[in-house]
């Protein structure tokens, strides 16, 4: 071999000639070679790891979303600083850092958990219930109790979302919804003790829904669920073992209501026209009245017109008067005949020979008279 005196291999300790290589001196040059090798590889996969352990904590927030950056269980800040909005965030990766979205102002919903008869949802939905039975079993079917101590089905649904920041909904109670859940069940026993039956079923529908709302945000209220109330929707029905029985009640219902409808239709009718012919009277007597009254106005002012001539001479108006009277009556008349009083009053007889035969035509008294001659 021709190794350089500057080789440490080819120098030995004391200045004497180099030692040959042994096979033992190989295998470590091996072996440091691999684990320098080894070494490199671990580093650029560790570094590669460290990305993408880093890289794992970008997130999205969604626009209708709040999130919080919980580090070893606390969040990141206070309060409302604690929220990040919609976008992009980083955060340290699990275990470190925890992230929790609050889905706020998004429609979320519950359902009443009783009130409501055995049933399952695929047969509500395929119209193949089982047929009640005889008497209504409480191990299994739900119910609520009436003002009037009668028993209904209620059940409903009720829609909410979740009010900013939302922290308390998210972090103070383990199962909010469910919390929710019971306030809604104790609000369909509390309102439907306050309603009778008749009026729960038909008569005060919304009535009967809006004192659920109520009872549900005053809960909500005093719990400080963190919730806004959007929604509820209830159906409420009579026991199945008792349908035909309020089936002919809401019929003697609807036969009532229509019989009243129709009375009170006639009633309306009747008082109309019995107002329209009053009101027709009232309108012809004041017609009437004026009528009279201007014709009285007329006749006293043409008396006291004629009250001058009068007083001047009171036997010549006297004369004037008749004359005009009886010229008005006297103007379609066959026989006038007029009779004067005397001068002293006294009654004067008049005895008068009338000739009620009609009058015979000219053209007949001329043939009688040539046969007379």
């Amino acid at each position: 071999m021709n190794d350089s005196p500057n080789d440490p291999k080819s120098v030995v300790p004391g200045g004497g000639a180099p030692a040959p290589e042994t096979p033992d001196d190989a295998g470590s040059q091996a072996l440091a070679d691999a684990l320098r090798s080894s070494f490199a590889i671990i580093r650029v996969v560790m570094v590669a790891l460290v990305l993408l352990f880093l890289g794992s904590g970008f997130f999205t927030v969604g626009s209708q979303e709040k999130a919080v950056i919980l580090r070893f269980g606390k969040p990141v800040g206070e309060g409302a600083r604690a929220l990040l909005g919609p976008g992009a965030h980083w955060a340290f990766p699990y275990p470190i850092d925890e992230v929790q979205k609050i889905a706020v102002n998004q429609l979320q919903a519950v359902t009443s958990s009783i009130g409501w008869y055995a049933t399952t949802a695929a047969n509500e939905a395929s119209g193949n219930e089982p047929p009640p039975g005889p008497s209504l079993n409480p191990s299994l079917d739900g119910y609520v109790v009436t003002g009037d101590e009668n028993i209904i089905h209620v059940r409903g649904t009720l829609l909410y979302r979740i009010a900013e920041p939302g922290l308390r909904y998210t972090f103070d109670f383990v199962t909010t919804s469910n919390l929710v859940q019971n306030a809604f069940n104790n609000a369909l026993l509390y309102a439907a003790a306050g309603f009778k039956v008749d009026d729960a079923l038909r008569r005060d529908v919304a009535g009967f829904r809006d004192r659920v709302r109520a009872r549900v945000e005053r809960l909500i209220t005093e719990e400080q669920f963190g919730i806004v109330v959007d929604q509820i929707t209830l159906s409420a029905i009579p026991p199945r073992q008792l349908k035909r029985a309020f089936d002919a009640v809401n019929e003697a219902e609807v036969r009532r209501s229509t019989v009243i409808n129709e009375a009170r239709a006639y009633q309306n009718q009747t008082i109309s026209r019995a107002r329209a012919d009053a009101q027709a009277r009232i309108n012809a007597g004041e017609t009437e009245r004026n009528v009279l009254v201007q014709s009285v106005r007329a006749e006293a002012e043409r008396f006291k017109g004629l009250l001058a001539q009068y007083e001047l001479n009171p036997a010549l108006f006297k004369q004037q008067r008749r004359n005009e009277v009886l010229q008005r009556v006297l103007t379609n008349a066959q026989d006038r005949i007029v009779l004067s009083h005397r001068a002293d009053g006294r009654p004067r007889e008049v005895r008068l020979q009338l000739n009620r035969e009609p009058p015979v035509p000219k053209s007949a008294e001329a043939p009688a008279q040539e046969e007379h001659h």
